[in-house]
C-alpha cells in the first residue's frame, strides 16, 4: 500500500487503485500511519512546484552548439595522422627524418592555447591521448543543458496535472460526503440564520462531527497551497468551535477562517422576508455547491496559477472551468447585489469562503 502512495500523490494510478487507497486513508486503524507517509511524500514533491514555468534556454544555445559541432568535425580521423601519406616500406628513420623536416617543433612542448577571457580561442583539445577534448566536453554540456530544458517543463506539467487530478478527486469525495449528509437530513449542511457560527465553512465541522470526513486527511486541501504546505490543517469539530468561541476569540477567528480548507461552500439564499433558508439537495446540474474558495477580490480563486477553477455541482459532478467562463451566466462568488453573501432567490448561487457570513 505504501508503494502506491507515490502514484496516488501524482495522480498516476487507475480509479480502482485510487478508491482502494482512499478507503485505506479513511480507515481509523491504518489511516493515520498512511496519512503521515503521504504527508511526508507531499513535502518531498512540493519543491517541484517551483519549476512549474518552462525554463527558457540561454540565448544563442542552438547556434553555439552547431558551431562547436562543426569545429569538432575538423579533427584528424584515426589513421590519417603524422604517418599518413608515407609509402609502404619506408623505414622508421625515413619517417622520423621526414617528420623533423615537416614539423621541426614536434618534440617541443606545445604552447598553451591562447585564451580570450574565459573562452578558448582555437579548436585544439585540452587533454592528453585518450582524454576528452574541450570541444567534446562543451558538446556534452550543451546536450545536458538541452535535456534539462526539455525535462523541466515536462516535470512541471506532471506536477500541474497531479494537482488538478488530486483537487478534482478531493472535491468529488467531499461531494459524496455531502450527498450522504443530505440523504440523512434531507438537506445539505446549512449555517444558522445568524450568530458567530453562521459561516460558509461550517459545513466542514458538521461533516467531521458526524464522522463523514476525516479532520486531517487533506480532503479539503489543494495540493501545493499555503494551507497544505503548513502541514497543520485540521478541521475542528462543532464542540471545538463552541469551546474556542467562549474562551479564546482570537483562536475562534482563526478556526473560522480556515475550517473550510481551500474550498468555498454555497451560502444559500434568503427569502423575501430576509430569512436564510436551509440548503436543499435539489440535484441541479447548473447550481454550484462548492468550488475553489474565492480570494479577497471575490472575482477568482488563487488556488491554481493557471487560472482554472474546480466547481462541484449539486448533482455531484465536478467540472473544471477556465476563468473567462467562471461567471458566464451567474457570478459564482457574488449575489445579484454584487456582494459575497446569501443569494437573493433560489437560483442566485453564491460560493463563499470559510469566514463569509450569509
Amino acid at each position: 500500500m505504501r508503494d502506491d502512495l507515490v502514484g496516488h500523490l501524482l495522480g498516476a494510478i487507475d480509479a480502482p487503485d485510487a478508491e482502494r487507497i482512499e478507503a485505506a486513508l479513511a480507515d481509523p486503524v491504518s489511516g493515520p500511519d498512511l496519512r503521515r507517509h503521504l504527508e511526508l511524500l507531499g513535502r518531498a514533491v512540493a519543491p517541484l512546484a517551483l519549476d512549474r514555468d518552462p525554463l527558457a534556454p540561454p540565448p544563442g544555445l542552438a547556434s553555439r552548439t552547431l558551431r562547436l559541432t562543426a569545429a569538432g568535425s575538423t579533427a584528424v580521423p584515426p589513421g590519417q595522422g603524422h604517418w599518413a601519406g608515407h609509402p609502404a616500406g619506408s623505414t622508421a628513420a625515413d619517417r622520423s627524418s621526414s617528420q623533423r623536416h615537416a614539423n621541426p617543433g614536434r618534440h617541443a612542448a606545445p604552447a598553451p592555447a591562447p585564451r580570450e577571457g574565459n573562452r578558448w580561442s582555437d579548436d585544439r583539445g585540452g587533454g592528453g591521448e585518450g582524454g576528452m577534448r574541450w570541444v567534446d566536453k562543451a558538446i556534452l554540456a550543451a546536450t545536458a543543458l538541452a535535456a534539462c530544458v526539455l525535462l523541466f517543463p515536462a516535470t512541471s506539467a506532471l506536477v500541474a496535472r497531479s494537482r488538478v487530478t488530486r483537487t478534482e478527486r478531493n472535491l468529488g469525495r467531499v461531494g459524496q460526503a455531502l450527498q450522504g449528509y443530505a440523504s440523512s437530513h434531507r438537506r445539505y449542511p446549512s449555517p444558522p440564520d445568524g450568530g458567530p457560527l453562521s459561516r460558509g465553512g461550517l459545513f466542514a465541522p458538521l461533516l467531521v462531527s458526524e464522522h463523514r470526513i476525516v479532520p486531517d486527511d487533506g480532503m479539503l486541501l489543494v495540493p501545493g497551497s499555503a494551507l497544505a504546505r503548513s502541514g497543520t490543517f485540521r478541521v475542528p469539530t462543532i464542540q471545538a468551535l463552541d469551546a474556542a468561541r467562549g474562551k479564546d476569540p482570537a483562536a475562534f477567528d482563526e478556526l473560522v477562517r480556515s475550517m473550510g480548507g481551500d474550498f468555498g461552500y454555497t451560502l444559500g439564499y434568503r427569502d423575501p422576508m430576509g430569512r436564510l433558508q436551509p440548503i436543499q439537495g435539489l440535484h441541479r446540474s447548473h447550481h454550484p455547491l462548492m468550488a475553489d474558495a474565492p480570494d479577497e477580490s471575490g472575482e477568482r480563486s488563487d488556488n491554481h496559477p493557471d487560472g482554472r477553477h474546480h466547481v462541484l455541482w449539486e448533482d455531484g459532478r465536478v467540472e473544471i472551468l477556465d476563468e473567462p467562463w467562471l461567471h458566464d451566466e451567474d457570478h459564482v462568488f457574488k449575489n445579484h447585489d454584487g456582494v459575497t453573501a446569501a443569494g437573493k432567490d433560489p437560483e442566485d448561487a453564491v460560493i463563499g469562503d470559510s469566514h463569509h457570513q450569509p
